[in-house]
């Protein structure tokens, strides 16, 4: 969700006015995706990188969480949105943690669709983490090299629960990845818009949700064996 700062700049405004409208987006989106049926939506709210930000946007980011998931939680409930929340979370400051897990813990019966929020969240971490806990598996003789495939990886990923992504979509006209859900996009289908975030709406979603649908997708098969 890429572009708070700079249209806050173009407004004259400090980068906080951006990361406020921002949160209309979520919004709707948010609401859109459970309209049309999407059964996951996973959105990268904060990175491990974001931590070396001046600590003014830190923060202010950090408050406008807490007052986001107070403000939200009617929505979640009524459209019966299942929270969840994947990146190094103890890193987050205490308030925010304490706000998430009451989130989670009174959404975690609904079940329309799951909704996921990056967190202090790294691909490169998470990968480093899975490998360093399979290693002491297989150290203490938990699990053997000879057992380790894809299946295994993907258990000690905080994905786990989550299935790989079909489309992943970034706004703000940037054309890269930034260490987003590397292994988990491995046949996602790029959607890169330069709409910035606050200005990210329905028919935005819609466009891309089109866009992929006009997609062939082979994983790796030929045109004529998908046919």
């Amino acid at each position: 969700m890429d572009g708070n700062g700079r249209w806050a700049k173009q407004k004259g405004m400090v980068r906080a006015f951006g990361h406020e409208n921002g949160t209309k987006s979520v919004r709707q989106t948010v609401e859109a995706c459970a309209e049309i049926g999407i059964k996951h939506l996973t959105l990268y709210a904060f990175s491990t990188e974001n931590w070396k930000r001046p600590k003014l946007e830190v923060d202010t980011l950090m408050k406008l969480l807490v007052s986001s998931l107070k403000k939200e939680i009617n929505t979640l409930l009524d459209n019966n949105i299942k929270l969840n929340a994947i990146g190094n979370l103890s890193s987050l400051p205490k308030k925010v943690y304490k706000e998430l897990q009451e989130v989670i813990e009174l959404t975690k019966e609904n079940t329309h669709m799951d909704l996921t929020l990056a967190l202090s969240y790294g691909s490169r971490e998470e990968l480093l983490n899975a490998v360093k806990e399979i290693s002491t598996k297989v150290k203490n003789n938990i699990i053997s090299t000879e057992s380790i495939d894809e299946s295994v990886l993907n258990a000690h990923l905080y994905t786990q629960s989550l299935p790989d992504v079909d489309l992943l979509i970034r706004t703000s006209g940037e054309q890269r990845i930034s260490n987003f859900l590397l292994w988990q996009i491995a046949y996602a289908e790029l959607y890169f818009t330069p709409v910035l975030w606050p200005d990210f709406t329905k028919q935005h979603l819609s466009d891309a949700i089109i866009e992929y649908q006009k997609r062939e997708r082979r994983f790796g098969k030929t045109s004529e064996q998908i046919s």
